[in-house]
């Protein structure tokens, strides 16, 4: 919540019209952006935008795609800690929304989502339809094509509610655990006059995090401090870097080792260490204590749970991840708490280390320069063309200051890479909504402009990405991103997944599998160059320091987007 809440009574006074009601309440919310694709519901919206002071309003932002506009929210409030706004044409732009809202929701990222909704009425009140797609867009629920996904979702009936909805939505929103709220707004309230009794809505704060069970924190400190081999798994961290800080104090106290299994954002210094990487199965296999650390997905029950004596903790501010309705990871201890404040709580309770933790320190140490060491000799070997996904890692991690941030989706390799800060490597959400990355590295390209922001993608992942808008969005903003596509012709996550599922099977000793080609591929190089991007296509891996650092150069001398087509060799892998 902003500061600009505080005044938020005297800056509501202004509003003449629910539409002007409701921007004076987001932005007196805190939402300073709001990601627009406009429809022929709008006129309301604009009109008000065209009234109102610029400073007592949100920032209207022109998006060519729905899709965009969301996942621009979504990265603005993973670099930046404060929820955006997005808002759309009615059920269609909605429809065009709902992946953006899923990734947000799997994510817990506060966006809120907003929506015209065709009028309700055929002309006898002030907004009434007039034209034959307000018939045609009209829905018996709208707000069912995301109400799934969200955590609130309301239709505006009354010119008065515009405020009030607003700071309830982004109250909602970011209050834990967060999350995508939406609203729906029919033409007549926004464009109704507010009546002269109507009164500023009062302020409302977030609801503060969730503080642990005392006693469930002893407990959970007597089984770690007990334990011959505990471990911590923790695919993500808060924006502020708050649970990175927790958990590398308590790693280096108790010599507890770290994993980041199926990574979001980056949480551990990739030298530390205590940290082992992003493969569970070899420390699940010896650990007897897991903390499981605001995790939905900490391991694969298939593939490499813990053994039946291992104790398993899960913590976060919703442990048990209410809103997935298939999950049964072990859980001997729950405890509801702030990510952050419960690691420290418990490393507090646990005291002074005990006489086994030297040994383990040493013995987590050598294994954790062992894979530092083999994954460096991986990315070497992979220099050739084409070049392999370890070496465009590394590639890209060493043009990377300790303030730049990468967005991969099914791109990068982070074990691969080299970051010494909490939140400088974005992967895509578990929900797998393709075309997220780009335009999230562009709504964090927006909240710091100085900031070299990075999106590392897959060829099928540009395309979902609508990029003809995205690059126009770059252009339009001056939001000079670097965009890297590997290009290696296929959809081979769908590929590894045939050949996971029938390994012996048929499609498998296809030359060519079916439902998995991008051949012929188009020139990507044209689609960026179309909005005046420096562009390069690398096909040898001895180039690609070289391309990155021209790419880099021209991002922070020209202040203009950048993008390289990478030639990638198929992995088994990733």
């Amino acid at each position: 919540m902003s500061e600009s809440t505080k005044t938020a009574g005297t800056a509501l006074g202004a509003a003449q019209t629910g539409a002007e009601n409701l921007l004076l309440g987001l932005k007196a919310s805190g939402i300073d952006y709001i990601f627009a694709n406009a429809g022929t519901d709008f006129p309301p919206i604009i009109e008000a935008f065209a009234t109102l002071d610029a400073d007592s309003v949100p920032m209207a932002v022109t998006v060519p795609h729905e899709t965009a506009g969301v996942a621009m929210a979504h990265g603005y409030y993973l670099v930046t800690g404060q929820a955006q706004a997005a808002m759309v044409h009615v059920n269609v732009g909605l429809a065009n929304s709902i992946m953006g809202v899923i990734n947000a929701a799997s994510d817990n990222v506060p966006v809120l989502m907003m929506s015209g909704r065709t009028p309700l009425t055929e002309g006898s009140r002030l907004g009434g339809r007039v034209t034959p797609i307000q018939y045609g867009q009209e829905m018996y629920d709208q707000s069912s094509l995301v109400a799934n996904a969200v955590k609130f979702h309301y239709e505006m009936r009354y010119p008065e509610q515009g405020d009030m909805l607003a700071m309830r939505a982004a109250t909602l929103a970011m209050s834990e655990p967060r999350g995508p709220v939406y609203l729906s707004l029919p033409r007549e309230p926004l464009m109704e006059a507010l009546p002269e009794k109507a009164r500023p809505t009062p302020r409302q704060a977030p609801a503060t995090p969730a503080a642990a069970d005392p006693a469930s924190i002893e407990q959970a400190a007597k089984w770690l401090a007990s334990a011959r081999s505990p471990l911590v798994l923790c695919q993500r961290g808060d924006t502020a870097g708050q649970l990175s800080a927790a958990l590398v104090e308590l790693a280096d106290a108790h010599a507890i080792p770290v994993v980041e299994p199926f990574m979001i954002r980056n949480v551990m210094p990739s030298a530390h260490p205590m940290f082992l990487g992003h493969d569970p199965k070899a420390a699940l296999a010896e650990a007897d204590v897991v903390l499981v650390v605001d995790s939905a997905v900490p391991w694969i029950e298939a593939l490499h749970r813990p053994g039946d004596e291992t104790r398993v903790i899960q913590l976060g501010p919703d442990p048990l991840f209410q809103r997935m309705p298939i999950r049964s990871y072990r859980s001997d201890l729950a405890i509801t708490a702030d990510a952050a404040g419960g690691v420290m709580a418990i490393s507090q309770a646990m005291g002074k280390p005990g006489p086994g933790v030297e040994p383990r320190r040493k013995a987590v140490a050598e294994r954790a320069q062992a894979r530092r060491r083999t994954m460096a000799e991986l990315a070497l070997e992979g220099r050739s063309s084409p070049m392999s996904a370890e070496w465009m890692s590394r590639c890209i991690s060493d043009v990377m200051d300790e303030r730049a941030v990468v967005f991969g989706e099914l791109g990068i390799v982070p074990g691969a890479m080299t970051v010494s800060r909490p939140n400088q490597i974005f992967c895509n959400p578990h929900s797998g909504g393709l075309g997220w990355g780009m335009p999230a590295a562009l709504g964090a390209q927006l909240a710091d402009r100085d900031r070299l922001t990075i999106c590392c993608i897959g060829d099928g992942s540009y395309m979902f990405a609508n990029p003809v808008a995205c690059h126009q969005i770059a252009e339009a903003l001056e939001l000079p991103i670097l965009t890297i596509v590997k290009n290696n012709g296929m959809w081979n996550a769908v590929r590894r997944s045939v050949v996971s599922a029938y390994p012996g099977g048929a499609a498998a000793k296809a030359n060519r599998m079916p439902l998995t080609s991008l051949e012929p591929a188009p020139d990507y190089t044209q689609i960026a160059a179309a909005s005046r991007a420096h562009v390069e296509r690398v096909e040898h891996g001895e180039d690609l320091p070289a391309a990155l650092e021209r790419a880099v150069g021209v991002i922070r001398n020209e202040r203009r987007q950048a993008f390289l087509e990478l030639r990638i060799a198929i992995s088994d892998k990733h």
